[in-house]
């Protein structure tokens, strides 16, 4: 039985006070949360803020993307490290919304976001295996968008992603990892992906894994939905089989909405 996770992404959200007080509310509420994983992702500036609001707790700190150098000239980034030293046990990897695979907006702006935050599958891979390198696990973010779908290629997309995220690594640096399917269309739109189509598109992650460390290893990873998940839609991916729990934006936001989907999450997976 893999135990669920709901892991919160706040993006470029929250000063230090109100990340301070968010956290403090969600560690009140689920901070002894034994039958479901909780993670929490704020902005940079707000990791020590959060990690001493969480201290003794069973929730756990996660950056929102890191560089792969330990470190050097490279300014603006943030090294294994230093996140590290922040308390972190986890970065999210890949986005879409670093990938510049945005699909909520328009085509020349996705492009510019390629341009500006530069994250490729080839990056991504990169970064995964610095992130193992220096004893975080990575929680590693894939997904279509809309036109791609729309053309049949959601399969060939995703399971591109999977398996250049996980190109040169051994099967015990892969079993830790986490991992996320998020259609790009779903994310920050309030559309979400029907529940039987996000199991189907987890299962084919999880064959793909399966492919590169066998069906063993590949049926503990743990394998998250995100992309608008709400407390009106949550049990139904809960209860999903492939689907491990969520990687949640928009809801994570709010403390009482946040534990809602914990709660829920917790009570299915028993």
């Amino acid at each position: 039985m893999r135990t669920p996770i709901m892991a919160g992404n706040w993006k470029m959200n929250c000063d230090n006070e109100q990340a301070r007080e968010l956290a403090a509310a969600i560690a009140q509420n689920a901070g002894d949360m034994q039958d479901c994983g909780v993670i929490l992702c704020p902005p940079a500036t707000a990791l020590t803020m959060v990690q001493a609001a969480i201290e003794g707790t069973n929730i756990g700190l996660a950056a929102q993307n890191m560089f792969w150098e330990e470190k050097g000239a490279y300014t603006g980034e943030l090294s294994g490290p230093m996140l590290r030293s922040c308390g972190c046990k986890y970065v999210i990897i890949g986005h879409s919304e670093r990938r510049g695979r945005f699909g909520s907006v328009a085509d020349d702006f996705t492009a510019e976001l390629q341009k500006i935050f530069g994250d490729s599958d080839a990056s991504v891979n990169r970064k995964i295996k610095a992130a193992l390198s220096y004893g975080l696990t990575p929680i590693v973010c894939g997904g279509e968008l809309l036109a791609e779908r729309r053309a049949g290629q959601t399969d060939s997309v995703v399971k591109g992603q999977v398996q250049a995220a996980i190109a040169g690594l051994s099967a015990e640096q892969i079993s830790p990892i986490i991992c996320a399917y998020e259609p790009v269309w779903a994310i920050g739109t309030g559309e979400v992906c029907d529940a039987g189509e996000a199991n189907r598109v987890i299962g084919l992650i999880r064959e793909t894994l399966a492919e590169a460390v066998g069906s063993a290893i590949a049926e503990q990873i743990r394998i998250l939905y995100g992309g608008s998940v709400k407390p009106d839609n949550v049990r139904g991916l809960m209860e999903a089989p492939e689907i491990d729990g969520g990687l949640v934006g928009g809801a994570s936001l709010k403390a009482d909405a946040f534990c809602e989907l914990i709660a829920v999450a917790a009570q299915v997976g028993e």
